[in-house]
């Protein structure tokens, strides 16, 4: 059985353009980046919204975390995940299935 290496050989340091570090121009990487920090950042706006809802949801039904996890199908510790916004530990997709699960589909509006 061969060893895997799992050498460290280069870490990008916070707040870096990792697009520079992987040789791209400079003018590609600023553009790059600054295009990731938009999709990134209206991604957990949407995320944050869906939470939103989601936590008006059981604060309206005066639920319990508990509760709230048996309706939506999902465990206790992802309930509050959900109330304290972790936008990091769901998808979209999840999001939008547990408000389906409680009565409140998501239309999407673009534009």
């Amino acid at each position: 059985m061969s060893k895997v290496d799992t050498h460290v050989r280069h870490v990008t340091k916070p707040g870096a353009n990792l697009f520079a570090e992987l040789g791209f121009s400079p003018e590609e990487a600023r553009r790059y980046q600054t295009e990731s920090k938009a999709l990134i950042n209206q991604t957990l706006t949407l995320k944050e919204q869906l939470m939103e809802e989601l936590a008006t949801w059981i604060a309206a039904h005066h639920l319990k975390q508990s509760e709230a996890a048996e309706i939506l199908h999902v465990t206790r510790p992802r309930v509050s995940d959900v109330v304290n916004k972790k936008t990091s530990k769901f998808t979209i997709d999840t999001l939008v299935d547990m408000l389906a699960r409680v009565g409140k589909p998501v239309k999407l509006v673009i534009g």
